[in-house]
């Protein structure tokens, strides 16, 4: 199907997408809370509201935002948006805090993000979490959804990997998006074949995701075991993951984010990248998308997300 994607249909979509990875990211949060249990979301048993977003929420608002003004990403503008908003108290990371403070206090954010981790760069999963509203903005061009989420990564992520993981995600996202404006719900397998093809294939990403689609199917216990959950909180270890959580569960989010809670691990970031790719196919308040209850219990979002 071929069409043209006007701004507002754009921004509708990478609004969704939004709203599914803040609900994942708020409501995947309040298990790290002593006593929070699996086992009661699968009951429907909700935490008390109202549930706080993280990081992951913030650096994609600041995301969204910059879509919203430019309709591109311009590298530097969002540096300096990430590093002005950057909230320590909402999660970040020890690497990120001190990224962002560099760039805040004038550092080129080249030079900030190439000196991390001493000098390799980050291999974090912090690009990733954030960019599935992006890849929902281009339903219409994976190519671009790959090249504007390498460049939104870059600002922070100076390693292949990190990098890697953000176009992931934003391929995969940019692929539910399109198959919820053509109606067609796309085969798990063609949908993981579709983020591999836009990756290098020398990043371990790629190999993750590739292994993915052998796992279509088996028990979430044996896809934790082989691809991981977050818990070394590397993309490596938390894009494949999610998307083959996305690609099971893509016309099902309260299902996609209950399996990212029962898997453990980096619970906010993984339920962020999940809500935010299946949500841009589901819809919010619509059978199998975001549900109303929870978006209500999610802390309302910046006035300036856009």
């Amino acid at each position: 199907m071929t069409f043209t994607l006007y701004p507002d249909t754009r921004l509708t979509l990478a609004r969704d997408s939004l709203a599914g990875l803040s609900v994942g990211d708020a409501l995947g949060s309040q298990f790290f809370v002593p006593g929070r249990q699996p086992a009661d979301l699968a009951a429907g048993l909700l935490p008390p509201a109202p549930w706080q977003w993280t990081d992951d929420t913030e650096m994609a608002c600041s995301v969204l935002a910059a879509l919203a003004q430019t309709g591109s990403i311009d590298r530097d503008a969002l540096a300096v948006a990430f590093a002005e908003r950057c909230e320590p108290y909402r999660g970040y990371g020890p690497g990120a805090v001190r990224i962002l403070r560099l760039i805040r206090t004038g550092t080129p954010w080249p030079v900030a993000a190439a000196a991390a981790f001493d000098g390799q760069g980050s291999c974090g999963n912090g690009a990733a979490m954030r960019v599935a509203p992006l890849g929902a903005y281009f339903a219409d061009s994976t190519s671009r959804a790959a090249a504007q989420a390498q460049a939104s990564a870059e600002v922070t992520h100076a390693h292949p990997e990190g990098i890697a993981g953000a176009v992931a995600v934003a391929v995969a996202a940019s692929l539910a998006a399109r198959a919820r404006l053509d109606g067609d719900r796309p085969d798990p397998a063609r949908l993981l074949a579709g983020v591999a093809a836009a990756l290098d294939p020398a990043t371990e990403v790629h190999r993750g995701v590739r292994r993915a689609v052998d796992l279509l199917g088996r028990p979430l216990a044996e896809v934790v075991a082989a691809l991981g959950n977050g818990s070394r909180v590397t993309a490596q270890d938390t894009v494949a993951f999610t998307l083959w959580v996305a690609a099971s569960y893509l016309e099902d989010y309260p299902a996609a984010v209950r399996a990212c809670v029962e898997a453990g691990g980096d619970v906010d970031t993984t339920a962020a990248i999940v809500g935010g790719t299946v949500a841009g196919y589901t819809g919010v308040g619509t059978s199998g998308g975001v549900p109303t209850g929870w978006l209500a219990a999610r802390e309302p979002l910046p006035e300036w997300t856009g």
